[in-house]
């Protein structure tokens, strides 16, 4: 299907512009519309260049693969309890499988964490098709294209985050936690949760790796509970700034905080 036969009004921005996520995102009616509406983005000359030329000039390990080379949209059930927010997918991860976290080392050791805790049905990410499941948690980013070097701009998270402002509000029934890797994430994530109707504490809560903070819903209705997790990349983990027990214990706290059953430790 042809990005824009997924729009409801013809008379919507086309994706190539700018105010296409805000449009396209604000009329998702579900988790399953919205995931589609995201894939068709082309909103960011950039990043659409970026993730077209890596699909065009692949790894040698990847010449067989036919690289997704789109928006990568969120992935887990449309009514977890628990997110986790990431920064962006990978050049050769995301980019190349069409799943978030799949097919790089920093999957690798996520999905490996999740499954350590009873939240994902296998410890490996390799791609769609796979049989890997989650198990009330839903994984997300506030860029949904891979940026050249990881470093999504400021102008380019701004124009992608109707598509995680969306997400958020339609998990709202559900959801109970999020776990932020990274502190990009962290300030991408706050304000969109602020529209979202939690109330954020002043001044703002910093990010930091084992950082709780619980928001009150606006209405008074509900509580989310934010925790802060180092980013599980390649440097973060080769230097030890994180390591996987590290990243099961935040998991394992934002588990129980969402409800979700977890493996005893």
């Amino acid at each position: 299907m042809e990005p824009s036969a997924r729009r409801d009004d013809e008379a919507a921005p086309p994706p190539d512009a700018p105010g296409f996520p805000a449009a396209a995102a604000a009329s998702a009616a579900d988790v399953a519309a919205l995931d589609t509406r995201v894939s068709g983005c082309r909103a960011c000359p950039r990043l659409v260049a970026w993730r077209e030329e890596v699909a065009r000039v692949k790894r040698r390990a990847y010449l067989d693969w036919t690289y997704w080379a789109r928006p990568v949209p969120g992935f887990g059930p449309p009514d977890a309890a628990l997110a986790v927010v990431g920064l962006a997918p990978a050049a050769h991860g995301g980019n190349r499988t069409g799943r978030m976290f799949t097919g790089d080392p920093s999957g690798d050791v996520l999905y490996a964490a999740l499954h350590a805790e009873g939240l994902a049905s296998r410890p490996t990410a390799v791609a769609p098709g796979d049989g890997l499941t989650l198990r009330g948690v839903r994984i997300t980013a506030p860029v949904h294209c891979a940026p050249p070097d990881n470093k999504p701009t400021t102008a380019e998270r701004d124009t992608c985050r109707p598509w995680l402002a969306r997400e958020m509000e339609l998990l709202r029934p559900t959801l109970r936690a999020a776990v932020v890797l990274g502190g990009f994430g962290w300030q991408a994530l706050l304000p969109v949760l602020a529209a979202a109707g939690w109330a954020l504490p002043r001044p703002r809560p910093a990010f930091g790796h084992g950082a709780r903070v619980r928001l009150r819903a606006a209405d008074g209705d509900g509580e989310l509970v934010l925790l802060g997790c180092y980013h599980p990349s390649r440097r973060n983990i080769s230097t030890r700034t994180v390591t996987p027990a590290m990243i099961r214990d935040v998991l394992r706290a934002a588990a129980r905080e969402a409800g979700l059953p977890v493996r005893d430790a």
